[in-house]
């Protein structure tokens, strides 16, 4: 399996198992319409999922921004 099947696989897997867990935390009251799980989704993807996200990639921007030049950094503050 190439790299790019391989890794969209292991998305697509913890993906399933996020939503599984994330379920098992709804209320079912709340699925049972299609305006129901597009709420719920919404709120799971804002309250849990994003902050996760935001803060993994703010950590790898900080550290990129750790090992570049001093040169670098000048440009940007300038």
């Amino acid at each position: 399996m190439q790299d790019g099947c391989r890794k969209k696989a292991q998305m697509e897997a913890l993906a399933r198992d996020i939503a599984a867990l994330l379920y098992s935390e709804t209320d079912p009251e709340e699925v049972k319409t299609l305006a129901g799980i597009e709420k719920t989704v919404r709120e799971q993807i804002v309250n849990y999922v994003s902050p996760e996200i935001g803060n993994f990639l703010s950590q790898k921007a900080a550290a990129q921004i750790k090992d570049e030049p001093e040169s670098s950094k000048a440009f940007w503050e300038n």
